[in-house]
């Protein structure tokens, strides 16, 4: 099992700390995070937030770059519709060489309404970039040299330096949260940013060997927000008003695309105080307590799909020495237990 954590470089509104600080505190726990022996830092990527939600997950992945030695970087995810993807294929060459061939690329089509908006791109055109982006940074990275003709990308002749340190590329990831979304990621040969869906499990591996691949050849990583504590209530106690924030968030986004679909059923989220006992399902189901408690949730989520890499979210808002006592007791006492 790959143990990683996912940090999003966010400062929730009422907080005293400022982004320096928040930055600064970050860059700290990934280091901390890497001598406890963790095997990957993953970024994530979102815009216009009010929290500072990590917007530009490349030159954070080149700061980690030159803070650490041996942990994996991963992208989880970066949203290539939004980017020019020749400028992404050399900026993640450029970050493959800063870190010695440790990028792991993660992408998505992003869903957020306001995302398209402030950088003028259609919703309706989110597909055709995202599939036409990841043939051309494949092309440019696994080429001398490399053409393209397509609706979004037209060019002759590019070639690609630096290059890459992976070969033929860095590690491929695909996120997505539908049958379509799946089955390319299958078809692509790519690893999943996968949802603990079994369905959606079974729809990759079938399309993996509907086009010859192992259907089990593969990464597969499950995101799990995470928090260890000595005691369940300690751990709530922390992790409750942060994780309030983080699917209030989501919800908006979530609602807002939901609207533009025309239709759909709304997302809400209960109170704080509400959390650990819902009256309905959450967008996610969180791993807050004891590190036997933990151990029992992670382990369910990774009995209902196949998962090689456990991707745990760090809180945003959270006081770092609570990110960091938890990270401590996550690797001495959870992670043996999983393998």
């Amino acid at each position: 099992m790959n143990h990683g954590l996912m940090f999003s470089f966010r400062n929730p509104p009422g907080g005293s700390r400022s982004m320096i600080d928040v930055y600064r505190n970050e860059l700290r726990l990934v280091q901390e995070a890497e001598a406890l022996g963790f095997d990957t830092i993953w970024l994530t990527e979102h815009h216009f937030v009010e929290d500072g939600y990590s917007p530009s997950i490349i030159p954070l992945a080149a700061a980690i770059a030159s803070v650490t030695e041996r942990v994996r970087i991963g992208f989880n995810l970066l949203l290539l519709p939004l980017h020019d993807a020749v400028k992404v294929a050399e900026d993640i060459a450029t970050l493959d060489v800063l870190s010695n061939g440790r990028i792991d690329v993660g992408l998505g089509q992003g869903y957020a309404v306001h995302e398209f908006a402030g950088f003028g791109v259609p919703m309706s055109d989110r597909l055709g970039r995202f599939r036409e982006g990841l043939d051309v940074l494949d092309g440019l990275w696994t080429n001398e040299s490399f053409s393209y003709s397509g609706t979004h990308y037209d060019f002759d002749d590019v070639r690609l330096t630096p290059r890459p340190v992976q070969q033929p590329r860095p590690p491929l990831w695909i996120g997505a949260t539908s049958e379509p979304g799946v089955r390319r990621a299958g078809r692509r040969g790519a690893n999943l940013l996968g949802l603990a869906s079994r369905h959606l499990q079974q729809v990759y591996e079938d399309a993996r060997s509907e086009v010859g691949l192992d259907p089990t050849g593969s990464d597969v990583l499950q995101l799990q927000w995470t928090h260890v504590a000595p005691t369940d209530d300690e751990a709530w106690e922390h992790a409750a008003p942060c994780f309030h924030h983080v699917l209030t968030v989501y919800a908006k986004w979530a609602n807002e695309s939901s609207d533009a679909d025309k239709g759909g059923p709304k997302t809400v989220i209960p109170p704080v105080e509400e959390l650990r006992d819902p009256p309905g399902p959450l967008m996610f189901r969180p791993a807050f307590g004891s590190p036997a408690s933990v151990a029992e949730t992670i382990s369910a989520t990774c009995n209902r799909t196949r998962t090689t890499h456990l991707c745990l979210g760090v809180l945003p808002g959270m006081d770092p020495t609570h990110t960091r006592r938890s990270m401590e007791l996550y690797m001495t006492e959870v992670a043996p237990t999983l393998g």
